[in-house]
């Protein structure tokens, strides 16, 4: 039977608006993603952007949207030639803006019919259909805004429909509404504020009906604190209570949710805020709480700016305008200070329901409304600092940079997890309240009602059917509930022509009654108030630094790992990589090395702030669960190397290069020398001092700590540093002995002959330079010695048994064994820090300067020539005023004591490469030494002979230094009494100096 006006019930508005709220979001994202593609150029259509095509688009959209195929061939000749590739490519764009218009047909068409059944709106009597209609009037608006906001959309929507028309021999057929639409949405909102005129009834009761709703959830922190919003422990007696309201759905409504619906609401029923005080106090207040508005993602609407461009050609709306300036002003004044105490009282707020929860996790049953409640008032805070962050003109920039946000998202994940962890705790206090008070209360309800029509007697009893037959024994067996097709009923009932949902709502206020509290019961006093502080402002920064660490590592362990975009986060990984990254810019920059002036910290004061870093890292052990020994060992042996895994310098190439270039190369220059007795390097009296004391670098504690920070690899580094200078050094000499390769060959065999040999030795040259380079060489070996004797304390405190087990090995390696066996033993010697007699890492550096222009032989007689240079120089050294022997450091001032170290190790290594006996020629070495510090004696220059005796005792340390030399084979060469004489000689003359 027809009647005048339509039936809600026969419309299915409750399914068509659940639908195309769901539709809407959909072609939202598919407009949005076609925005972000048109804006990166690598991304764009490349027919948007082809040279050859430039002159056919800008015809289109000069045209658009006409479509003019004739006398326009030469501008369209490159289309003609594109035409099957455009419209396979552009296919996508253009189909999304066509389901853009048919949803738009659809929108309309719901809205015209939702007019003519007269349907009522009022979100505090039926929410559903009051929020999905709104929601898609929403949906609606910013689907049009964004596609206005597409500046190709004519290009893509032209060239598609020409490239059509040259295949096809027509246009595309949706193409002229298409068309058509793009140019009546040029300005979106102008055109569906004419749009909107027949629906301003609807919409206007729709928003009205907030009245009591928003300004009710968009109070200050102080109205909030005052109410004791969201506390579990305010009232005590009550707490056990289930929380209830008339609005239960309004409690966590989205407040950005309802600032869209009142200001895009009213701009499109603009007429309202003329004839309405409610309508327009909505209006001011929504305008007054934000400067901005997320249309979708990161695409934003400024308010203000497009409310007043819009309503600036009406005429009669100057005071609009005025209320739009007014309002911005004080949204950016007030906005961001009010927004900012929001935020601090939610923190503590959710922070204390947060703690109750998880000690009372049975309270998530009738307080559940509070969870809820709090969830979505931090999420409304949380997007409107994320919107206006980078969007509001700022007056205070300190009210937009929030430190304590993810205290603020921490609770609110807390809180989720609670609800997550005790959802059946949750599920089985519902459906016992759903079965036994609300299925009773409804079903005594429907009773009781004089007249039912069928419709709504039909599902008002399904609502008690299905809410009678839930038990508790559907949770214990882990039943999955679905309650979408009661939902469903439910949004349907509202659409009744007698509303029954009013209905109920006045038949349960009327049997309920108000109870009264009691007056003048005392507040307790409340556990704990003896340990509050006498003033809680007072908050040094210790404790607030605490505070966030203590907080930092709880969060850390509190969420094991985090899905973002298909991404697994995980916050201990997280951790412990920037720990690692942290540590080592911590280590090296704790070195304290200046480049410019050469300053860099003591080994031992880097170890000591080391360890201590070590130790608070340690414990963080105690606070998550991480596994710091990972991270020591991964940055710690990135440092033993010359650069670590990003390329950076470590402390072994920063002390590698200090010793070398800084301390060694003082040594050189005379400033610092070699005191065998102390094991160190000591600074010498000078003019110019240094800038550092050579001695607090180089003892025996601060190279064991340079041992303990590096490690046997970057020992091993230093090494090699170290013996690359000696390796250059001796390129050098051997230059010198190639210049000199007559003379020495002639002495090499005229050593018994005193006239013969002084006659050559005048023929000689470059002969200090030849003992300067020994001696630099003999400095650098100590040095060497220092740090392997470091190296291997420091090894023998760790990995005692190893380095006693490799002692042994290398002790016991029999005399006929082959060399490369020797030398690999000895290679693993050297890299625990114990002495060899031929020293690897030299024999390796040396080998390397073989000459390919140069015969095995030769190589082998330069060498032996050297050895024959070394020792007929040594006499000059009696010349020198810095030769003189002291017994208080057992050593020589100009470092000459050193050259023992440099001739024995120099000869055991180049007569390893040459295969040659270095027993051998170390005799004739001595041999040659002796006789010509034998010379010296007959001398009666005082000039000649001023260190005479402390030159003769160079000969004695070579024989002590070296595993091949022995006292007999001196005194065979060189009378010991000389050396006996020379050594009392020496000790009265430095007791006359001291005296």
């Amino acid at each position: 039977m027809s009647r005048s006006v339509l039936q809600p019930s026969q419309q299915k508005l409750a399914e068509k608006l659940t639908i195309l709220n769901d539709r809407g979001v959909g072609m939202l994202t598919r407009l949005y993603n076609i925005k972000k593609a048109c804006g990166d150029p690598k991304a764009k259509p490349s027919y948007l952007i082809d040279k050859n095509l430039e002159s056919a688009v800008k015809f289109i959209v000069r045209k658009f949207p006409a479509v003019e195929t004739r006398n326009n061939n030469q501008q369209l000749a490159q289309l003609q030639k594109e035409k099957s590739e455009i419209l396979k490519n552009l296919a996508l764009y253009y189909f999304t803006f066509v389901d853009v218009m048919e949803f738009k047909d659809h929108v309309c068409e719901l809205l015209n019919t939702i007019d003519v059944c007269q349907v009522f709106f009022d979100i505090t009597v039926n929410f559903d259909l009051t929020k999905n209609y709104l929601d898609l009037i929403i949906t609606y608006t910013t689907l049009m805004i964004l596609l206005s906001r597409i500046e190709e959309r004519k290009a893509i929507i032209g060239l598609y429909n020409y490239a059509h028309e040259m295949t096809h021999g027509a246009s595309d057929r949706e193409y002229p509404r298409l068309g058509q639409m793009i140019v009546d949405y040029e300005n979106p909102l102008k055109k569906m504020m004419e749009e909107f005129v027949p629906h301003s009834k609807s919409l206007s009761d729709a928003l009205i009906s907030l009245q009591m709703v928003y300004p009710r959830r968009n109070l200050s922190a102080d109205q909030w604190r005052n109410a004791q919003l969201l506390s579990l422990i305010s009232a005590p007696s009550t707490m056990l209570n289930p929380a209830q309201s008339d609005t239960m759905p309004c409690e966590y409504l989205s407040l950005d949710a309802m600032e869209k619906w009142i200001i895009f609401g009213f701009i499109l029923c603009h007429g309202i805020l003329n004839t309405d005080a409610t309508a327009l106090n909505l209006w001011k207040l929504a305008l007054q709480s934000s400067s901005c508005l997320s249309l979708f993602r990161d695409e934003v609407f400024h308010i203000h700016k497009a409310a007043e461009d819009l309503f600036v050609n009406i005429r009669g709306y100057n005071k609009r305008i005025n209320d739009i300036r007014e309002c911005k002003e004080a949204a950016v004044s007030h906005a961001g200070s009010m927004h900012r105490e929001r935020r601090k009282f939610l923190r503590s707020a959710l922070k204390e329901l947060a703690t109750v929860l998880s000690d009372q996790p049975g309270l998530l049953g009738p307080k559940a409304l509070f969870v809820f409640m709090a969830l979505s008032f931090a999420r409304d805070e949380i997007i409107w600092l994320l919107r206006h962050a980078d969007n509001m003109p700022k007056k205070s920039a300190d009210d937009f940079i929030d430190k304590h946000i993810a205290e603020l998202i921490f609770y609110m994940e807390e809180l989720r997890a609670h609800v997550r962890k005790y959802g059946p705790v949750m599920q089985r206090y519902y459906v016992q309240y759903l079965s036994g008070f609300d299925a009773v209360v409804l079903n005594e309800l429907v009773q009781n009602l004089s007249v039912c029509p069928e419709d709504e007697s039909i599902i008002m009893s399904s609502f008690v059917n299905t809410m009678t037959s839930l038990s508790v024994k559907q949770v214990e067996d882990g039943e999955v509930f679905d309650f979408r097709g009661m939902r469903l009923d439910w949004f349907r009932l509202q659409l009744l022509p007698k509303h029954c949902a009013k209905t109920i709502s006045q038949a349960v206020n009327k049997k309920s009654k108000k109870q009264t509290g009691k007056k003048g019961e005392p507040e307790r006093e409340k556990p704990g108030v003896e340990s509050m502080r006498k003033n809680r402002l007072v908050v040094t920064n210790l404790d607030k630094l605490h505070t966030a660490l203590s907080e930092l590592c709880f969060s850390i362990n509190y969420v094991p790992n985090m899905v973002v975009w298909e991404h697994t986060f995980t916050p201990r990984e997280y951790l412990t990589s920037h720990l690692e990254i942290r540590f080592t810019k911590s280590i090296v920059g704790m070195t304290m090395y200046n480049q410019a002036t050469q300053e860099i910290a003591k080994p031992s004061e880097l170890l000591t702030s080391v360890r201590a870093y070590m130790t608070v890292l340690q414990s963080i052990e105690n606070y998550v669960q991480i596994d710091i020994t990972r991270v020591f060992n991964n940055v710690l042996l990135q440092q033993t190397q010359h650069l670590d895994s990003h390329g950076e310098p470590t402390i072994t190439s920063l002390y590698t290069n200090w010793y070398l270039e800084t301390l060694l190369r003082q040594v050189s220059n005379g400033h610092i020398a070699y005191f065998p007795a102390m094991k160190a390097f000591v600074n010498l009296p000078t003019e110019n001092e240094l800038t550092f004391n050579a001695e607090e670098y180089s003892d025996i504690s601060e190279m064991r700590s340079l041992s303990e920070l590096l490690g046997p690899y970057g020992m091993k580094f230093l090494s090699e540093s170290l013996m690359w200078h000696i390796s250059s050094q001796v390129a050098e000499l051997k230059k010198l002995v190639v210049e000199n390769v007559d003379v020495l060959t002639q002495m090499r065999t005229s050593f018994d002959k005193p006239d013969q040999m002084a006659a050559l030795f005048k023929r000689l040259s470059s002969v200090d330079s030849v003992l300067k380079r020994m001696t630099i060489i003999g400095v650098i070996l100590s040095f060497r010695s220092l740090a392997q004797e470091a190296l291997r304390d420091v090894l023998s405190y760790h990995i005692p048994f190893l380095v006693s087990s490799i002692e042994d090995f290398k002790d016991h390696i029999p005399r006929e064994t082959d060399m490369k066996v020797a030398m690999n033993v000895y290679e693993l010697s050297s890299a625990a820090g114990l002495p060899c007699e031929i020293d690897p890492a030299l024999v390796v550096a040396l080998s390397s300067q073989k000459s390919e222009n140069i015969s095995p032989e030769e190589e082998y007689k330069i060498a032996c020539l050297l050895m024959v240079f070394v020792a007929v120089s040594l006499p000059t050294l009696a010349s020198n005023v810095m030769s003189q022997y002291s017994p208080a450091i057992e050593g020589h001032c100009n470092n000459i004591h050193c050259l023992a170290k440099a001739i024995n190790q120099i000869a055991a290594a180049l007569f390893t490469i040459h295969k040659g006996s270095i027993e051998d020629r170390l005799k004739e070495f001595l041999a040659l030494a002796s006789s010509s510090l034998l010379k010296i004696g007959q001398e009666t220059d005082k000039t000649t002979t001023r260190n005479r005796e402390s030159v003769y005792l160079l000969l004695d340390m070579i024989v002590q230094e070296s595993p091949f030399l022995t006292m007999d084979l001196l005194e065979s060469c060189f009378p010991y009494v000389l050396l006996r004489n020379a050594y009392h000689a020496v000790y009265k003359q430095s007791v006359t100096s001291s005296a």
